[in-house]
């Protein structure tokens, strides 16, 4: 492949398991021909044990020059003052969209043929964390308070992103997920965008509103009724997650942080140090996201050449790792899924 057609792009190999199944992700990605030139940083607990910082100058800089990330699950130290290595880098970029596809992979489970996308606001909210505590009689810390915030601009770009998403996806429907009833003014903005941004895709994309207690119930009554969701923070983080566990877990969870500059794609789910070495990791979670990410960059074709190679092989129940009923291997799972790839 030419230089003029690679796409520069950041590697993290993350921690735990993480550099088992970004090694699994890039042998796959190289037998088909992907166009990244990959800029190998350090980020979590291996950053830092090289460093001394979670997330290095250096790692933040590769990002600001690729635009583009994958990345393995990261460990972010307790204590010392560090802060959430995602968040950071949520912010740092203006990374405010959260994109978490959920489909059916593993035929047979208690949920079938589950083809639903949540998208989050990833900025705002709750998880703005401004948190303080107010003293009650002797006891400095007697009561906590924290406090979030949604903006009017942020609520109208986050529901934009999913309309649009819908109309270039061929998605139907678009719902907002809120607490208006109860939080009027925090999720009452973002449900006032949402319908305004809906009135300018009448006719290309239905919408309709749910509460978030409500979804959340509907989500494991019914959860073929839902295309795409939109919702805030906190929901958004919070629903993600029941939806993957319709398909398996967060180990078929891939997810993408998006921005106007840059784009992080990752798996979801945990480092597990427990089974770091082993190659008992599935890198399912990781791959799917690495198609996302060729997706972005418009290799639609490549993506489809290794969804195909996925259903393949766990269509034949051969080979597959031991959370997905198998007996196999990380190695031994991507050397099948390999002989698959069409």
């Amino acid at each position: 492949m030419s230089a003029e057609k690679t796409i520069p792009a950041t590697l993290i190999p993350g921690d735990g398991i993480g550099p088992e199944i970004m090694d699994a992700v890039t042998e796959i990605l190289d037998a088909v021909g992907a166009p990244f030139a990959w800029d190998k940083q350090l980020a979590g607990m291996a950053a830092v044990e090289a460093t001394g910082n979670p997330l290095p100058p250096q790692t933040i800089d590769s990002i600001r020059r690729t635009g583009l990330a994958l990345k393995s699950p990261l460990t972010t130290p307790v204590g010392g003052g560090f802060k959430s290595i995602n968040v950071t880098l949520r912010q740092e970029f203006g990374l405010y969209a959260n994109l978490r596809p959920t489909r059916t992979f593993v035929p047979g489970g208690r949920f079938d043929k589950i083809d639903l996308v949540l998208v989050r606001e990833n900025l705002e909210g709750y998880y703005a964390a401004m948190e303080s505590y107010i003293p009650v009689g002797d006891d400095p810390h007697g009561i906590a308070t924290g406090a979030g915030y949604n903006s009017r601009a942020e609520c109208n770009r986050i529901v934009r992103f999913a309309f649009e998403y819908a109309v270039k996806h061929g998605r139907k429907k678009v719902t907002l997920v809120h607490k208006a009833n109860i939080l009027k003014l925090l999720t009452g903005l973002f449900l006032e965008e949402g319908r305004k941004v809906a009135k300018e895709y009448e006719g290309r994309v239905e919408c309709n509103e749910r509460i978030v207690d409500a979804c959340a119930m509907q989500l494991v009554i019914d959860p073929w009724q839902y295309d795409v969701i939109v919702t805030t923070n906190l929901f958004g983080d919070i629903l993600s997650d029941l939806t993957a566990g319709l398909v398996g877990g967060l180990g078929m969870a891939p997810g993408a942080n998006i921005g106007e500059k840059a784009a992080v794609f990752e798996a979801v789910h945990g480092s597990a140090p427990d089974i770091a070495g082993k190659n008992l990791a599935n890198p399912l979670a990781l791959l799917l996201a690495a198609n996302m990410m060729l997706e972005h960059v418009g290799r639609d074709d490549l993506s489809k050449r290794i969804e195909s190679g996925i259903r393949a092989v766990i269509t034949k129940r051969e080979l597959l790792t031991r959370d997905l009923g198998g007996n196999s291997g990380t190695r031994e799972f991507t050397a099948a899924l390999k002989q698959h790839l069409v």
